[in-house]
């Protein structure tokens, strides 16, 4: 068995510092530095922009290096937000102001298909790097409903939910955690590393 590892988190996103946190425990997400600066966003895919995280922070911490990219792709929308999904209505754009142009983009759609998608990259001590993808299907909600979660959970109906329809932002954090693209990765992530 090995032990538990100590991993710099490669977010200022405190919501996903936190989910992955659970997921990943007892091994530990430390915060990213104050004086680590993150590279711009400028890939075209999630695996591309993991990577460039992971990479920055672990070349200005030197040690290992965990890095999210992750966002909603919509039918209807041919992928979009994508990559695109923190900043869709603008670089400085709140998570209402994303959701609410989103779901004006929808509005009169049939076809409400989406999926959120994680790609989780971790660069190792030795330099070594590993990709982790988790997707959860579902569909948008015609208007937004819960106050859990963050980003487009209050419109996010995933498939997995046994029982009655939920948004995302309606399920407690283990559930989320049980279905999320994000606690995919991250289990996918926390069994490659071990059981201390």
């Amino acid at each position: 068995m090995r032990g538990a590892v100590r991993i710099v988190m490669a977010s200022r996103n405190q919501h996903k510092v936190r989910e992955l946190a659970r997921v990943l425990a007892p091994h530990a997400l430390d915060p990213l530095p104050d004086f680590v600066a993150l590279p711009p966003e400028d890939g075209t895919t999630f695996t591309e922009n993991a990577l460039l995280k992971a990479r920055a922070v672990a070349a200005a911490t030197g040690g290992p290096a965990l890095a999210d990219d992750s966002g909603i792709v919509v039918e209807a929308l041919g992928g979009a937000p994508g990559v695109w999904s923190a900043r869709y209505a603008g670089e400085d754009a709140t998570d209402e102001q994303n959701l609410d142009k989103l779901l004006a983009e929808m509005r009169g759609k049939a076809d409400r298909r989406a999926a959120y998608v994680c790609m989780l990259a971790m660069i190792g001590a030795d330099g070594s790097e590993r990709l982790f993808e988790g997707r959860c299907e579902g569909r948008l909600a015609l208007a937004p409903r819960g106050t859990g979660g963050f980003g487009y959970d209050p419109a996010f109906l995933p498939d997995d939910l046994d029982g009655r329809e939920r948004t995302m932002a309606e399920l407690e954090p283990g559930e989320k955690d049980a279905i999320s693209h994000r606690g995919r990765a991250a289990r996918a992530l926390a069994a490659a590393l071990g059981t201390p």
